[in-house]
């Protein structure tokens, strides 16, 4: 984790003076996880969530508010603010900030959607069949949860179908039982 954290940190900035980098994969397989302990080896780096740009009623229509919002302040090097979202209330929360730092890292299904590339100094995906993916997720969530997935898995479909980020992986990260493996994406070299 060191090493990639030291990679990352030499990237030249991709979004105003920030080194966005986005942490894709299917839901269920690991990003938040990755994403923490890769912001810990960062030494606190900011993490943003996209399950806090999401809502029930865009589960992936929100790239407009997010490049608004976020990358257009962080692309001027000004402080970004958005609002999460709150999944159980089903609303929207009060503002948060997001100052710009030399490295933040971007997480959750569709941080290597086509609007967002263009920003990113690195894209990571997690390598984890999407099936067993969903099955992590709906055992995470609980019976609770059990609707919200039926739609979601469809919806998750048609986005990588229209906007695939694998193909674009600068990094593949596969969860070991003991740590992770980074290896070359098949943008890798591009």
């Amino acid at each position: 984790m060191r090493a990639l954290a030291a990679q990352l940190r030499r990237l030249p900035p991709s979004c105003g003076p920030v080194r966005l980098v986005g942490v894709d994969g299917h839901a269920g397989s690991g990003k938040s996880t990755f994403a923490g302990r890769l912001a810990a080896a960062l030494g606190g780096a900011p993490v943003l969530h996209l399950d806090d740009i999401a809502s029930h009623e865009e589960l992936f229509a929100w790239d407009g508010r997010l490049l608004t919002e976020v990358i257009e302040p962080l692309a001027r090097g000004a402080t970004a603010h958005y609002s999460p979202y709150d999944w159980r209330a089903r609303r929207f929360s009060p503002p948060r900030a997001l100052a710009p730092a030399p490295v933040i890292l971007v997480e959750g299904v569709g941080a290597g959607r086509r609007a967002l590339r263009p920003y990113l100094a690195r894209l990571l995906w997690m390598e984890l069949p999407r099936e067993e993916s969903w099955a992590r997720g709906r055992a995470r969530d609980g019976e609770e949860q059990r609707e919200f997935w039926a739609g979601w898995t469809a919806a998750e479909r048609r986005h990588f179908a229209a906007d695939p980020s694998r193909p674009f992986a600068d990094l593949l990260v596969r969860q070991l039982e003991s740590g992770y493996e980074v290896a070359p994406g098949p943008a890798a070299g591009r």
